[in-house]
């Protein structure tokens, strides 16, 4: 059954070669949605996993090494995009994978914002972004900037590595390591300060549309939000964060690290000024991460100029009837790619001629 849409395809094609589950596989896609179908342990999964490896050039899921089909030496995607032809090889080594990409036959090592291919995912463990620690949530938080905002994952990977140097440091005696100290707090200080301008500026932008989109999706009324817990005001915070890494100095040599600044913080979310965590149902949960999906799909197409690839794994099995009739309303627009278990439970969503189906 083949699209009848006018929307321009992402992606057209993909062969996938000694990765994962697939010795030497191809696929062609329809520039709307495409239904993979198959039983438990078929590749779905690895499917979703090659586009977006392709697309973005590295895993939602597995390091580089997990990629390639086991007891095999590579592996190799290809792709055209449109008209841009992209490859993907991942070779094994003694202590690392050598990953290089070729797009339009010229070599990268690595790929920048501008070289990726727009994608959003939605898979079932990110339902449970709300329920885990604080550390994956900072993390979508941070992938969603990095994809949306030029030059935040250099500024992510700068404080990192200050931040690394500062706690060496810590390591060290007081005495020792003092004197030094300062041009670290300094220098952690200003990357903090930008890193949390960042994320507040995008929490504000989440919240403007998040109860409205939310309550779209699970036909209520509703107030949705989420919140940055920052340590410091957002006004001054480089100063304060300063002055509080001057003033905890004794306290962090006690700990061996650096226990203030963007990578203690967390993010909240709530319905009706309540923590979802803690009084939410399963089906407001799954409601308010589809209305967090929605929200970054439109994101990421305005940061880039063009609309991202949907991926979705095996979520319509985690939705009931209304959640997924508002999931398909947003589907209408973007080449997407599903996978289900159950083919009738997903088609009876859709016109007829409005999907692709790819049996595995």
């Amino acid at each position: 059954m083949a699209v009848s849409c006018k929307l321009k395809p992402v992606i057209d094609s993909l062969r996938l070669q000694h990765f994962r589950s697939y010795k030497d596989e191809s696929f062609e896609f329809e520039p709307g949605v495409n239904i993979v179908v198959g039983p438990n342990a078929s590749g779905k999964t690895n499917l979703l996993e090659a586009v977006l490896v392709l697309a973005r050039g590295g895993s939602f899921k597995a390091r580089d090494s997990d990629l390639v089909q086991f007891n095999k030496p590579w592996a190799r995607l290809d792709g055209y995009f449109g008209q841009q032809n992209r490859s993907v090889k991942l070779v094994l080594g003694d202590a690392k994978v050598d990953k290089s990409f070729l797009l339009e036959d010229k070599p990268y090592r690595r790929l920048s914002l501008e070289r990726t291919v727009p994608v959003v995912i939605f898979e079932p463990n990110h339902l449970q972004l709300i329920t885990r620690g604080p550390e994956q949530r900072r993390e979508y938080i941070d992938d969603l900037l990095e994809r949306s905002l030029p030059g935040f994952k250099a500024l992510a990977g700068n404080y990192r590595r200050t931040l690394a140097q500062r706690n060496a440091l810590l390591k060290y005696q007081p005495a020792q390591a003092t004197r030094q100290l300062f041009a670290w707090d300094v220098r952690l200080s200003e990357l903090g300060g930008k890193i949390a301008a960042a994320r507040q500026e995008l929490v504000d932008q989440i919240n403007k549309n998040l109860s409205r989109t939310y309550n779209q999706i699970a036909g209520g009324r509703a107030g949705a939000k989420i919140l940055y817990d920052c340590h410091f005001p957002a006004g001054s915070y480089a100063s304060k964060m300063l002055s509080k890494l001057q003033a905890s100095n004794a306290v962090d040599f006690a700990r061996g690290f650096t226990a203030h600044g963007p990578h203690r913080e967390d993010i909240s979310f709530y319905l009706n000024k309540k923590l979802v965590g803690q009084t939410a149902s399963r089906g407001e949960t799954r409601s308010l991460l589809l209305a967090l999906k929605i929200f970054e799909l439109g994101l990421v197409e305005k940061a880039r100029g063009q609309k991202p690839i949907l991926l979705l794994d095996d979520v319509f099995s985690e939705l009931d009837g209304a959640r997924r009739h508002a999931l398909v309303d947003h589907l209408k627009n973007h080449q997407t790619i599903i996978t289900t278990t159950d083919a009738e439970a997903t088609l009876e969503y859709f016109q007829t001629g409005d999907y692709k189906v790819i049996a595995l």
